[in-house]
């Protein structure tokens, strides 16, 4: 028998490892990548991402919301994606997120709802002296006290479901705020129309006009549509929490506005200053009319006063006090 020498391929183990580096993926944080869950720990997990070291996740960086054990959100051999946030410890080992990912995406996902002017609806986990706090898409969301829409005592609120508008959404500044009162004008104003008569309370008067409460919502009856005869001041005609006959002149979805009058109700000229009672009785009929002769050529654009942010179906005001920003738990 001959003895063969075993050829020299002249390859070390150095040389393997040096091969090892030379080929090893450049990992950054901010990267994606996929990555395999290796290991579950009781405060995080090991995931294989193709390094030469494990890396690591932990507990706080596997979901935008808060839980309590791993296997809440990873399962072992899972395969998914993780973001790098940040490089190599002294030990080689990266740390990974799941939670940036999810931010990240509930950010794309409520600006996208923002452009589609969608309504949501989430449950009041607690309020503040400025306002209600509220989760969308895991975001934390604030809902000024303005733009609460209830007579319930603002801690009567939490656990309770609400329709909600988007008022600014803005991840630069981390602000995610929302309206209550929007999504109800707004639904409201979907079961109305121009001229529509309409019962209302009257809750508040300004030298400019009194706003009506009809079914929950407030229109604004402008002082220039009480009446054809000239009116000093709206405490002349009405008081506070009076009833009574108004017609939809106006419906301003985009801005939430119900405009609102009772001169286009008037039989002559004058007779809501000197016969009211006859204006809500011939309501109807003196609306069929103004159908009839203004509809048929074009909506009416009522007229644009400037008005006080008392006004429940103004535009949105600015965030009060402490805003609470849309940040993770």
């Amino acid at each position: 028998m001959v003895n063969q020498k075993t050829p020299d391929i002249g390859f070390t183990h150095e040389d393997f490892a040096a091969l090892l580096d030379k080929y090893d993926y450049h990992f950054s944080p901010g990267d994606i990548v996929a990555g395999t869950v290796f290991s579950l720990e009781p405060r995080g997990a090991l995931i294989d991402i193709g390094a030469k070291t494990a890396a690591y996740i932990p507990i706080q960086e596997m979901s935008i919301n808060r839980i309590e054990t791993p296997e809440e959100v990873l399962q072992s051999n899972e395969t998914r994606e993780f973001f790098i946030l940040t490089d190599e410890n002294e030990d080689g080992q990266l740390t990974l997120s799941i939670r940036r990912i999810e931010y990240m995406r509930a950010w794309e996902r409520v600006r996208q709802l923002q452009a589609e002017d969608a309504t949501v609806r989430s449950s009041v986990f607690a309020t503040n002296r400025g306002g209600a706090l509220v989760r969308i898409e895991g975001l934390r969301g604030f809902i000024p006290g303005s733009h609460i829409s209830t007579r319930k005592p603002k801690e009567d609120l939490v656990a309770e479901e609400l329709p909600l508008k988007f008022l600014e959404v803005d991840e630069d500044r981390n602000r995610l705020v929302l309206s209550h009162r929007r999504a109800l004008v707004e639904r409201k104003m979907n079961r109305l129309e121009v001229g529509e008569v309409v019962i209302g309370t009257v809750r508040g008067l300004k030298p400019y006009g009194a706003f009506i409460d009809i079914g929950g919502v407030s229109g604004l009856l402008h002082i220039s549509e009480i009446s054809h005869d000239h009116i000093d001041t709206p405490h002349s005609v009405f008081n506070v929490n009076d009833e009574i006959k108004v017609m939809i002149i106006d419906l301003d979805a985009e801005r939430g506005r119900i405009s609102l009058s009772t001169k286009q109700l008037e039989p002559d000229p004058g007779d809501m200053v000197k016969n009211p009672s006859l204006v809500y009785d011939k309501a109807e009929e003196m609306a069929a009319r103004y159908r009839e002769q203004v509809m048929g050529l074009g909506q009416p654009s009522a007229e644009e006063p400037v008005v006080e942010e008392e006004d429940v179906a103004t535009e949105p005001v600015a965030v009060e006090e402490e805003p609470a920003l849309a940040v993770e738990d």
